[in-house]
């Protein structure tokens, strides 16, 4: 019985890990970004970050604990006022990704923003 558990709670957390990446990728592609940047480590939290319009030296930040749970609800705050949605919606982004983001990638949300001033700074 313990192994059914077992196998069940494995199941769903698989589940909610392929749906929140999905939700990441259709995010990310609605933004103009490469949905398979929602899969790389570190990658996915710079394309957020360049979403957002913070600098790319932020995802050092997210490297220090506690100060990344802080810089992490700045950036989803202008992270969700890309696509046009408040704070109580970026707070949902940062501690609940994995339910927010679906809804953000598959639901009737448009992405408001233009490119970001990060690639033009990486570029040059």
């Amino acid at each position: 019985m313990e192994n059914v558990a077992g196998i069940l709670f494995g199941l769903i957390y698989l589940a909610v890990l392929i749906l929140a990446v999905a939700g990441m990728w259709k995010t990310f592609e609605k933004a103009g970004e490469p949905g398979w940047a929602a899969i790389v480590p570190f990658y996915n939290i710079y394309t957020m970050l360049k979403i957002a319009g913070k600098p790319w030296w932020w995802l050092f930040l997210f490297l220090i604990p506690l100060v990344n749970m802080i810089v992490a609800v700045i950036a989803m705050i202008d992270f969700a006022k890309k696509f046009g949605k408040d704070v109580g919606f970026a707070i949902g982004l940062a501690l609940l990704g994995f339910i927010f983001f679906p809804i953000l990638g598959f639901g009737d949300a448009k992405y408001l923003g233009g490119k970001s001033e990060v690639s033009d700074h990486l570029i040059s």
